[in-house]
Parts: C-alpha cells; sequence; structure tokens
C-alpha cells in the first residue's frame, strides 16, 4: 500500500500538464493582441507623432516580454514539475531548457518582471500629460517593489548556495 500511495503522488504530477496548457492558450491570446496593436498602428503611421512610435514599440516590448515570461514559465515548470520535454535531435532546443532550476525560475521570473515593470513605468512616462500623478506615485512605489524583491532574493539565492550542508 505504501508504494501505491508513493506511485499515486509520483503521478498526481501530471494534473499540472493543464496548467501548462492553459499557459500555452495565455501565450496565444498575447500574440492576437500583439496583432492587434500592429494593426491598429499602421494604418496612421505616417501621421503618428515620435511620442506616439515611441509608445507603440513600447507596447510591443511589453507584451513581448510578458511572452517571454509566460514561456520560461511553461517550459521550466514542466521540465522541473511535470517531465522532461523530448522534441528530437535535430531541433533548436534553447541553451536554458533543461537546466534552469526552480531557483534559476525564480531570478529569471522576478528579472522579467522588473523588465516589464519598467517598460509599463516608461510608457507612462512617456504620456505624462494623460497620467495621473497619484496613479504615476503608486507605479514607481510597486516597480521599486519589484526591484528591491529581486535584489533581495537573488541575495537570498546567494546565501543559499554558499551554505554548506553538512
Amino acid at each position: 500500500m505504501h508504494r501505491q500511495i508513493e506511485q499515486g503522488l509520483y503521478a498526481s504530477r501530471w494534473l499540472l500538464a493543464p496548467f501548462y496548457i492553459g499557459l500555452v492558450i495565455a501565450l496565444a491570446v498575447l500574440l492576437a493582441k500583439f496583432t492587434q496593436e500592429i494593426i491598429h498602428f499602421l494604418p496612421g503611421v505616417f501621421v503618428s507623432t515620435e511620442s506616439d512610435v515611441l509608445l507603440f514599440v513600447l507596447t510591443l516590448i511589453d507584451l513581448s516580454l510578458t511572452g517571454n515570461l509566460l514561456l520560461m514559465v511553461i517550459f521550466a515548470g514542466y521540465e522541473n514539475f511535470v517531465s522532461p520535454i523530448n522534441v528530437g535531435e535535430n531541433a533548436h532546443r534553447p541553451n536554458w531548457m533543461g537546466t534552469v532550476d526552480f531557483s534559476g525560475l525564480k531570478i529569471k521570473l522576478i528579472g522579467s518582471i522588473v523588465a516589464i515593470s519598467g517598460v509599463h513605468l516608461l510608457k507612462q512616462f512617456m504620456n505624462m500629460e494623460a497620467v495621473n500623478k497619484e496613479d504615476l506615485k503608486w507605479l514607481l512605489i510597486t516597480h521599486f517593489a519589484f526591484v528591491i524583491s529581486g535584489v533581495l532574493l537573488a541575495l537570498m539565492d546567494y546565501c543559499a548556495s554558499r551554505t554548506k550542508v553538512k
């Protein structure tokens, strides 16, 4: 009975697979939004101001960084918690695939979140006349909270890696 419980617990990791499929669907939604932004902007490109173009580019960067974040979570999470991804010998696997452990994933996640937050904050600064100053204050506070969290996470990982298990 002990062995059957352990096998059941081990097999339960496959319950995570639908979560990763849902994240793939979210990635497709981001692609749809990315495409929508391009289609919306292109007809007016020649009458757009420099500020409009910069806001457009920052929006695309924001969406692509979010997509990168999703992809990291999908690949690293699936490989760390469900099963290795076998795509064949000739597949062009990203170099980091299969090498990002949970600790590395945390650092990559917080780094991506800080980058996304920074791009979003820059978009708000570019559109300063339309931004509520109170909202901008909270965006800055939130961004600095992400930055501090990232530094503290990196410091904790560094300390944990230097600690010898006895």
